[in-house]
């Protein structure tokens, strides 16, 4: 405020202070959203059975080769991270097996004979303006 006239702590003390209140501001150019990506970038393909089919037969490999070295190594893992692992493991496997049973044909037509069994509440109603 002005007492008679002037700053009451002189007009250099109340401009530090006013610039005090801008500190906590984020400088630089305004960033906005969807402006900063330049290009919808692709997903890549899903190489995961791929990777695991390689990773089982390592992992098979490895346990033959690897019990000889288990036994100078220590686990340290709590027997629920064991049982969780060794789960994980065996859902891994069955999911890639699943996955590698069928071809791409067969799942579009057991897809195809799960939509007709579907009630007709679920269809796209047909909209005509012509009628």
């Amino acid at each position: 405020g002005w007492v008679g006239g002037a700053w009451p702590a002189g007009p250099a003390v109340c401009a530090r202070a006013k610039m005090a209140e801008y500190e906590a501001v984020e400088r630089g150019s305004l960033r906005l959203k969807g402006v900063a990506d330049l290009g919808v970038k692709k997903k890549k393909k899903n190489k995961e059975t791929k990777k695991m089919l390689q990773q089982i037969t390592s992992n098979q490999q490895q346990h033959d080769d690897g019990e000889e070295n288990k036994r100078t190594t220590v686990d340290k893992r709590t027997p629920a991270q064991k049982a969780f692992d060794k789960m994980q493991e065996k859902r891994q496997i069955e999911r890639i097996l699943k996955k590698a049973s069928k071809t791409h044909k067969q799942s579009v037509e057991e897809f195809n004979r799960h939509l007709d069994t579907l009630t007709e509440h679920y269809d796209i109603p047909k909209v005509s303006w012509t009628k």
